[in-house]
């Protein structure tokens, strides 16, 4: 499959890929996708099944300064309303459970945001979580079998 493999660097590569002819599958961000499909009204579906389920993290180091402003940042970021909030304008599913009941409709588009998470019950039934542990023990190893392959 090398020979007919595409690459891309950039998040915006993908939907264009797909929409060009140039490729009939691709591993890509949804909030992509959804611009694509619902903006755009690209010709294309997202395929949820055993999508790859990722999470970013806040961290607050020990001993740093403004720690008090920086929780109150924190708990503005993760509140439950504000999080759903998010999905009005772009479709990563909310971080907290208690978010997605109350994902409503998109702020410009007007149309229901739940069947387009990551993270509806309908789109998760075969969610694989991301092993950062498991990546962290072997991610070495892969990249050096994955750039003898390309090598070749």
């Amino acid at each position: 499959i090398k020979a007919e493999t595409v690459w891309w660097t950039r998040g915006a590569q993908p939907p264009q890929l797909l929409a060009d002819g140039e490729v009939v599958m691709a591993s890509a961000y949804n909030g992509r996708l959804f611009s694509a499909i619902e903006e755009e009204k690209q010709p294309i579906a997202i395929m949820w099944d055993w999508q790859v389920f990722d999470l970013d993290g806040w961290v607050l180091p020990v001993g740093a300064p403004h720690r008090e402003e920086t929780l109150k940042l924190l708990r503005f970021a993760t509140d439950t309303q504000r999080l759903a909030d998010q999905a009005k304008y772009i479709s990563y599913g909310p971080a907290r459970k208690s978010s997605a009941p109350l994902v409503g409709q998109h702020a410009d588009l007007g149309i229901d945001m739940g069947p387009h998470m990551p993270t509806h019950p309908d789109n998760a039934k075969t969610t694989l979580v991301y092993n950062f542990e498991w990546w962290a023990d072997n991610e070495d190893d892969l990249n050096e079998q994955f750039n003898s392959w390309l090598a070749q």
